[in-house]
């Protein structure tokens, strides 16, 4: 079952929807439902896509669907990360980074390896190249999670 999209606030929407869509392979493109939003899509082009909101937009329960607030930026670190399959190498991923001023480096998390990038120091996303994702599929599931943290099932 595959994650649809997610929704992450950056301080420059436009440019981490550009890194962003250059991770995936895709292209990142202006988002009209809300001001100022950018959405970047996977080079698959199946749907998979990162909606990116500047820091002073929060999502909240409209009348009818979600509505869109403005207020004061949120600049704080978060604790929801994101993990994408990058159709980039691992060198490539920490260059973009360092291009960029975030921080990056590759990380092992035991069941699989990734690039950690902080975007604008703020927001995690773990980038896989190739072989972290082929990685990340055989080691990352129930019977594997369980059996590594003597959990029964």
């Amino acid at each position: 079952m595959p994650l649809f999209h997610v929704s992450i606030s950056a301080n420059d929407p436009e440019g981490v929807a550009a890194f962003l869509a250059e991770v995936m392979g895709g292209q990142s493109l202006p988002f009209p439902p809300f001001p100022d939003c950018w959405i970047a899509f996977s080079a698959e082009d199946d749907g998979t896509a990162i909606e990116v909101y500047p820091t002073t937009h929060v999502l909240k329960a409209g009348a009818a669907q979600v509505a869109c607030n403005i207020e004061e930026p949120t600049t704080a670190p978060t604790f929801v990360h994101v993990a994408l399959a990058s159709v980039l190498p691992r060198e490539t991923l920490l260059s973009m980074a360092s291009r960029n001023g975030w921080s990056a480096r590759t990380c092992n998390r035991g069941p699989f390896e990734c690039v950690e990038i902080w975007i604008e120091d703020r927001l995690l996303i773990e980038a896989l190249d190739d072989a972290m994702q082929l990685n990340y599929r055989t080691h990352m599931n129930a019977a594997n999670w369980a059996e590594m943290f003597g959990l029964s099932m």
